[in-house]
């Protein structure tokens, strides 16, 4: 199949001459800030030219009526547009209308996939709890309980690893699929992991650690990926929340096991380690199962695949021809405008050509942010926290099942509020309040030590900054990432990103015990208050809103340059925002930063996107 789709020669001919293609740089540098509809513009009788010959193709010739309706849903995204067009049946629309009050109602396929395979996360946020109950036995059992810096290694080495191993996921995704990753990763998701509980020295605990790496750098990039290609836009940000809502359940999960085996003694630390196998078992026996990755198979020219996996995963063959050929439009645009074939030239890309620059500067930088934000600090070591409080062993590990209670049921409100409130505006209204909850907590431990109120306040503040976290921060990552990056570089964009993620939290989890030995909680607890309000300041100058946009049309949102962005949020954004909130100025007018052009006037919300 060849890389780039011709429309057949005796077709071109009847092409209206009107039809106008957006050309490279509206990618590149989008200065107008337009958000452009690739069939924008196109009459009727052109656009029926354009799908027969994509019909004829691509093998497609018995569903040309089909993906004609599909193409004109796709042009007329709105409600009042497509209401009017003859060609679409009652049952088109219906669907159609269907997708705004029940957006939620999808075939079973879409929520088998992404349960599933959502499963495989659990791992991450298990072995970071199964370390914290480890960490109070196992140094003790290898003779390390001084050497704070190799515990650190111990506990980071998935992470260090994965600064190696993120980088297979470009080619591995390109060999095998989205699937076949998933299923590879999920084998080093077993064995490392069950083998933890028969090391006999800290040396071979760290190799077996590392292995665990080799598949947790790749996993923690392909399952979002996999998740946003399959969602729809109105629910991509709920539908990869629930990555995060799997880690989460694994924290908590973790912590109960840390409470099962505690009464095991010394050899505790074993099990509440090697437990962390069992979430990867159904992830590898059934994820051949779910249906591929349509905009994988695109990829790769399988677009006979690519429609029977949309036909999967949507309601009605015209909504999936819709989707097919809309990706396929853009997509050959793509294609135009970021033609890096070989991964050398993929990895430069991300800084060479501005739209990739601008997605990869704002991915690693949320990653970044939540590395700051101090979440994977209190997964590893909340338990050594709160014994160095004054709580006694068992005591700890209840204090710390609530915080994996807390960090589990404050998941859920974000799989509503990401594609509602925003994925922006839920990060500047949590990041300031996490940053006063951890400064809190760190002052309290000025408290005398036989005040009673001193350990359930630090706690308290653990648990307020853990519940702000869980809707905002917590899920954002792995949604940032999987859409900002076009389809011809969202594996290499990914790994970067986690790459950036692992090398951030490698150091900062490497560092802590030190940490909290030479300077102590109050300090330790101040500095990651600060680094928090350091996050809040650059995501409002850099990190634009993507909810509710398709994969293909955030192309052009990562096209305005970035000093228009911030030019915008400081001149424009920020006096309404004082005029509105703090003047109480209910008259008060925002310019939307982005022009729609080929939608209509599709989203009411826009003028409020920050």
């Amino acid at each position: 199949m060849a890389d780039h789709v011709h429309e057949p020669e005796d077709l071109k001919d009847h092409l209206d001459v009107s039809h106008e293609e957006h050309p490279i740089e509206d990618y590149a540098r989008n200065v107008n800030a337009r958000i452009i509809n690739p069939l924008a513009g196109i009459s009727k009788d052109n656009l029926r030219i354009q799908v027969r010959g994509f019909c004829i193709e691509h093998g497609f010739q018995d569903k040309e009526d089909i993906f004609f309706r599909g193409a004109l849903a796709a042009q007329n995204p709105i409600e009042e547009d497509y209401m009017n067009i003859p060609e679409l049946t009652d049952d088109d629309k219906i669907a159609l209308k269907r997708e705004i009050t029940h957006k939620w109602h999808l075939p079973r396929h879409l929520y088998y996939a992404i349960a599933l395979c959502s499963l495989g996360s659990a791992l991450q946020g298990w072995d970071n709890t199964g370390a914290n109950g480890a960490n109070l036995s196992f140094p003790q059992e290898f003779g390390i309980e001084d050497n704070q810096w190799l515990i650190g290694v111990i506990n980071s080495a998935p992470t260090l690893f994965g600064l190696c191993s993120a980088w297979a996921a470009d080619p591995i995704n390109n060999w095998i699929g989205r699937r076949g990753s998933i299923f590879v990763t999920g084998l080093f998701c077993i064995f490392p992991v069950l083998a933890q509980a028969f090391t006999h020295s800290w040396w071979e605990l760290l190799l077996c650690r590392l292995f665990m790496g080799l598949g947790m750098g790749i996993k923690i990039s392909v399952i979002p990926i996999y998740t946003a290609e399959v969602s729809p836009a109105s629910i991509r940000g709920g539908m990869v929340t629930s990555f995060q809502l799997w880690v989460a359940f694994g924290i908590m999960i973790g912590m109960v096991f840390n409470l099962a085996f505690y009464r095991i003694g010394r050899l505790a630390w074993r099990f509440q380690l090697a437990a962390a196998f069992a979430p990867a078992i159904p992830v590898v026996l059934f994820v051949w199962w779910c249906p591929e990755s349509p905009r994988w198979l695109m990829k790769k020219g399988r677009y006979q695949q690519a429609f029977r996996s949309f036909c999967r995963l949507r309601n009605t063959e015209m909504q999936a021809a819709r989707e097919l050929y809309y990706a396929h439009r853009q997509v050959i645009e793509e294609r135009s405008a970021f033609a890096g074939t070989t991964l050398g030239r993929r990895i430069w890309d991300l800084v060479s050509v501005p739209r990739l620059r601008r997605a990869t500067l704002a991915s690693a930088w949320i990653v970044i942010s939540q590395q700051f934000s101090g979440i994977n600090i209190m997964a590893f070591y909340s338990s050594t926290i709160f014994s160095n409080a004054g709580y006694g062993t068992l005591s700890t590990l209840l204090a710390s099942f609530g915080y994996g209670l807390i960090m589990f049921v404050f998941a859920f409100p974000a799989l509503y509020t990401m594609d509602t409130f925003g994925r922006r505006n839920l990060l500047l209204v949590t990041f300031p309040n996490m940053a006063w909850c951890l400064l809190a907590a760190g002052l309290c431990f000025f408290m005398s030590p036989d005040n009673p109120a001193r350990v359930p306040l630090i706690a308290f503040f653990i648990y307020l900054f853990t519940a702000l976290y869980g809707p905002g921060m917590g899920p954002m990552p792995s949604i940032y990432f999987s859409e900002a990056f076009p389809l011809s570089h969202r594996e290499i964009g990914g790994a970067f990103t986690i790459c950036v993620n692992n090398a951030v939290g490698s150091a900062l989890s490497l560092t802590f015990p030190a940490l909290l030995a030479r300077v102590g909680a109050t300090a330790a607890f101040g500095l990651y208050a600060g680094l928090n309000m350091v996050a809040f300041f650059v995501i409002f100058l850099i990190v634009p809103e993507t909810k509710q946009r398709t994969l293909e049309e955030l192309d052009y949102i990562f096209g305005v340059p970035t000093s228009k962005h911030m030019a915008y949020q400081i001149k424009t954004w920020l006096p309404w925002w004082i005029k509105r909130y703090v003047f109480f100025q209910r008259d008060a007018k925002l310019k939307p930063l982005y022009q729609l052009e080929g939608y209509s006037a599709r989203r009411e919300d826009e003028e409020h996107t920050v």
